[in-house]
């Protein structure tokens, strides 16, 4: 996984030696004076689109920024096949949590409905009716928020105002509304209350 502490000092390091300050560096890529704090705090990554505008500017490599330091000549196929591999290794960890969170849902939805259908279809003394339906509301409930835990932590949501990368709390994440690939939430950087593209690295 990628520090992002560590290459949010090497950004603002590097800002510094180019003698910018926040607001020229953010005007510089067209993009808020915010964002470029969120980086250099640790809370946030330059998009893809930004990586190589931003190192353009601070006169370093991609390489480099994932890095979150200067790498010598000797070492930087060594590191660049080692940032590589953490970037996909990321992407398929919160992969593999998007397919099994997809699939506890379904599997708390295939065991819950057949209690539902039971308690309608068969002739049985009341208090058994109601444990039946009980039960089965309470595991397709556990489901979901197991579906819905497991998802939100996959990667992060992407602000397409000012790009900022974030996870929502778990109270806005369920009740946002939602396509397939996107929820309405409120971005802790700019404040918009937009749909956030699913992203699967921070």
């Amino acid at each position: 996984m990628m520090d992002q502490i560590m290459i949010g000092k090497f950004i603002a390091q590097e800002r510094k030696r180019k003698g910018y300050t926040q607001r020229q560096l953010s005007e510089k890529l067209g993009i808020s004076d915010k964002t470029v704090s969120k980086w250099e705090r640790g809370n946030g990554f330059p998009e893809v689109s930004l990586l190589i505008p931003l190192c353009d500017e601070l006169d370093i490599t991609v390489n480099e920024l994932l890095s979150g330091k200067r790498v010598p000549e000797e070492d930087y196929r060594e590191k660049a096949e080692e940032n590589m591999m953490n970037l996909v290794r990321e992407t398929q960890e919160n992969r593999k949590k998007i397919i099994l969170s997809a699939m506890v849902a379904m599997l708390a939805i295939i065991a819950g409905t057949p209690l539902f259908v039971i308690s309608g279809a068969i002739q049985m003394e009341e208090w058994v009716r109601v444990i039946l339906i009980i039960t089965g509301i309470v595991v397709i409930a556990m489901g979901i928020v197991i579906a819905c835990i497991l998802d939100r932590d996959a990667g992060a949501f992407e602000c397409p105002e000012c790009k900022t990368r974030f996870v929502p709390g778990m109270s806005e994440y369920i009740m946002g509304a939602h396509t397939i690939t996107k929820r309405k939430l409120i971005c802790p950087e700019c404040g918009a209350h937009k749909y956030c593209k699913k992203v699967l690295t921070r």
